[in-house]
Parts: C-alpha cells; structure tokens; sequence
C-alpha cells in the first residue's frame, strides 16, 4: 500500500469492501477508508520514530502509511503511539520478523500492554482481555497486524505460509492487569513503574489452564505444568520464550502461598517436562538435528528458565493461561514514545 491511495467511492461501505478486496487490502472485515482527512487526523501530535525495513518485502514504512493502516483498523489518533511502539519492537532482530511471517506455524504478533497508557486508552486487562468487546485491544493488535499485511507482505498463502493459522492473526492485543500481587512484566524487565510499555512476542494463541479445583500454589502449578509438557509446542525443539498469563484467582492463591515469579519459573523449569515417551521416534531424531537432547528420561519446554515470563491479566474465575511461542523469537519490549 502506498503512501498516496487511489480511493474508490469510500462513502459506499459496500463498494470500499469489494475494492479492498479486489486489491488484497485488509484481512477480510471490514475496514475504514483512509482518505486524506482521516490519515491527517491520526498524524496530528504523533510522535517521530525511526523505522527500518520490514520483512519479508523489505519495504521500509513511513509514519504515514502505518496512520492509514491505524485508521483502515479503526483505530483513534490516541491509538498510535502504541501501535508504532508495537512495529518498533517486532522490528528487534531477536523477535526474527521475517521467520515468523514466513512459518507454517500459526503464530502472530502478541501485543501485551503495561503501564499508564492502559487506562488511558481503554485497554483491557480484566475479564475476556483476549477476547472480544474493548476497542482499544481490537484495533491496536489488528493495526499492527495489517501493517505487517500491507508493508511488510505477509499475505496469507503467499509470503505468509501458515499451514492452519489462528484467529489471533486478526488481532492479538490486551493489557497487563494492575491487580498483580508482585511486580508488573514491565517492571520485572527493568522498566520504570510508570513507564508504559508494549512488550511483543510471535506466539500462539493462549492455552487454557483450567484448575477450579486446587487449593493451594503447588497444586495450581502442576496444573500449569501439565498443560505447559505437550509434544506439539514449538518451544520444545525451536526453543524460544514463552509466558504464563495468570488470572488474579490463580496469582492470588500463589502469592498467599509465598510464591514469586522467579520461584514459579524455577518450580516450572523442573516439573513441566515432556517424558521421552511422549515423542514419537520421528520428532526424537529431528529434535537432535535440532541440538535438543532430553534432560534425563524427559524434554524441557525450552532452554532454561528465564524463558518464562509471568504476568497477570483476566477476571473473575480460576483459569489462566499458557502462551507458547513460534520458537525462534524473543519477547520484546519497547516504551510507549
């Protein structure tokens, strides 16, 4: 997509959407026209950033042409300092852009929000935040989402190679909750309190851990253990990182119980294994293509623990989840310019 746009008859919903569609622009919703006047307002007070090429393509973006992205996704001028935090950080060369819009592997761009900004726009971070219902967390992830499609041209069965894909390829965006009993991600990682920060990681979407029954933080946690040990994770044999989302039910009980983010991750290191039984002969001999041998008579899920990263996010109601990664990445974060 250009920075000049030969527009049809953007007052006609219906012909816009036939015409995005002859022209393989957006992801098949509908989208809002980005004339002149929409893409102006979404500038007015942006922030300037420094952007490289994007992968695949290599097409480099202009500020502009990621505000028409901003605005075809339906998001508010407020919007646009975290969408282009979000393009700035998958731009890392440890997040591997290019290996991730290329996979068969279904991932796509997790977008988790901290700090002030949170309240500001309206992110949500309570009940359903990967679901439905808050504009901010659908327009920010699918922004960034469609930045990807029509600069970088990860174009589904073209440069984007996804066997299956997800539904978080639309659009992957929620807050970090700011009920947690311990420090937020952002903070954990060396940011400031009141810092607002995106962080970003190619991941698959969340795996239920539903655990109604347990009592106590070692029973919640060989739950999240075994939900974490399955073969068919990414992170077995690619390696990379991977978070633990937390409802505040399950967080709550583990930090009663005096646990802390860095005694989960240890905990977890140790116990959520993948017995060697598990894997089939095949996947045995590529993961040692791969340089991945088992620990003993089982395989890690990924290289040590500091790959694990906690957070908390979600409502009422004890589940959490498990947010494996496409492997070859790293979990990114930037601050809100």
């Amino acid at each position: 997509m250009s920075d000049v746009l030969d527009l049809p008859d953007v007052d006609d919903a219906w012909a816009w959407m036939a015409a995005c569609e002859e022209r393989g622009w957006g992801d098949g919703l509908p989208t809002i026209p980005p004339t002149e006047e929409r893409v102006a307002a979404m500038l007015a007070g942006a922030p300037a950033v420094e952007l490289g090429p994007l992968p695949p393509r290599g097409v480099t973006p202009t500020l502009r042409s990621i505000a028409a992205n901003a605005v075809m996704a339906g998001c508010r001028p407020a919007d646009l300092p975290v969408v282009l935090a979000a393009v700035g950080a998958v731009q890392d060369e440890a997040y591997n852009l290019h290996g991730s819009l290329a996979t068969t592997h279904p991932c796509a761009p997790m977008v988790m929000v901290s700090g002030p900004v949170r309240a500001a726009l309206g992110l949500n971070g309570g009940g359903n935040c990967l679901g439905q219902g808050a504009r901010a967390n659908a327009v920010i992830g699918r922004a960034l989402s469609l930045v990807l499609l029509h600069v970088g041209g990860a174009r589904p069965g073209v440069l984007d190679r996804s066997t299956q894909g997800s539904p978080a390829k639309y659009t992957f965006c929620f807050a970090e909750s700011d009920e947690t009993p311990w420090d937020p991600l952002a903070v954990q990682r060396g940011f400031a309190a009141g810092d607002s920060v995106v962080s970003v990681m190619a991941a698959e979407p969340p795996h239920n851990v539903n655990d109604h029954g347990s009592t106590t933080g070692a029973e919640i946690l060989l739950t999240v253990a075994g939900t974490m040990a399955q073969p068919g994770s990414n992170n077995v044999y690619v390696r990379g990182p991977h978070l633990l989302l937390l409802g505040p039910e399950h967080a709550a009980t583990l930090a009663r119980d005096g646990w802390t983010p860095a005694s989960i991750r240890a905990h977890l290191w140790e116990h959520a294994r993948i017995p060697v039984a598990h894997v089939s002969e095949g996947n045995r001999r590529q993961f040692v293509e791969w340089g991945v041998e088992p620990d003993g008579d089982a395989y890690t899920v990924s290289d040590d623990p500091e790959n694990l990263h906690i957070a908390v996010a979600g409502g009422a109601g004890k589940h959490s989840a498990w947010i494996p990664s496409f492997g070859g990445t790293a979990l990114v974060s930037r601050v809100v310019p």
